[in-house]
């Protein structure tokens, strides 16, 4: 097995004062050294409390599962000899309540636009490379939310459960 490191530091603003008016922008460190400027959602705790252009919790999930996709995606079409040209995924999470509830990310839809290279493989393997990334993608295996995959490439079904 592996392990996974991220540091997150926060440090107290001078301005801050205990009626739950203080900064909520903190820094994510990660193992190979990136260093990324993280908050909380402007949805969840509004500026200048938050900060906009950092990476919230919730955007790291969707980003977090669109990105583990996409590399099994990559994984096994090059098994296959498909090359692909580019991906992008213009992934999107839904935030709702759930049973209990609680606020939880209810929904990640990922809408991948795959380009291949001279020839493009046949639709249905196309969806089973996109069910077998889904399959594999270790995060999301324990995530309670739906995950659906909605490929950008208008010969492939839509509307698939990953």
């Amino acid at each position: 097995m592996s392990e996974h490191h991220a540091t997150v530091t926060w440090k107290h603003d001078e301005t801050a004062s205990i009626d739950q008016r203080y900064s909520r922008r903190h820094h994510w460190i990660f193992d190979g050294g990136a260093e990324v400027p993280a908050s909380a959602s402007p949805a969840v705790v509004p500026p200048p409390m938050s900060d906009a252009s950092a990476v919230d919790p919730e955007e790291a999930f969707v980003a977090s599962l669109s990105s583990c996709h996409m590399l099994w995606f990559l994984f096994h079409a090059a098994r296959r000899g498909i090359v692909v040209e580019s991906y992008r995924d213009a992934a999107v999470g839904v935030m709702g309540r759930d049973a209990a509830g609680k606020v939880a990310m209810k929904r990640v839809t990922l809408r991948p636009a795959v380009r291949f290279g001279k020839e493009s493989p046949p639709a249905d393997v196309v969806h089973a490379l996109h069910h077998q990334a889904h399959e594999d993608c270790h995060p999301a295996r324990p995530v309670k939310s739906e995950v659906r995959c909605e490929p950008a490439d208008a010969s492939t079904p839509t509307d698939l459960p990953c």
